[in-house]
């Protein structure tokens, strides 16, 4: 028991946490930019599709 505390206390004093953080962060507004491009592509294009298949009809 007296191991784990001592390994989350040495976990917690790291300049590590704030690292990951950091990275979590990034990865999360790269994620949120990576989901507005592809739902933009995907409207433009099913607007496209839609106008070709109107054209055809």
């Amino acid at each position: 028991m007296f191991r784990l505390k001592a390994s989350i206390l040495r976990f917690l004093k790291s300049d590590d946490g704030p690292t990951s953080v950091e990275y979590c962060v990034m990865i999360g507004f790269i994620l949120l930019v990576c989901i507005a491009a592809i739902t933009n592509i995907g409207t433009t294009t099913s607007g496209s599709f839609q106008r070709s298949y109107d054209n055809m009809s």
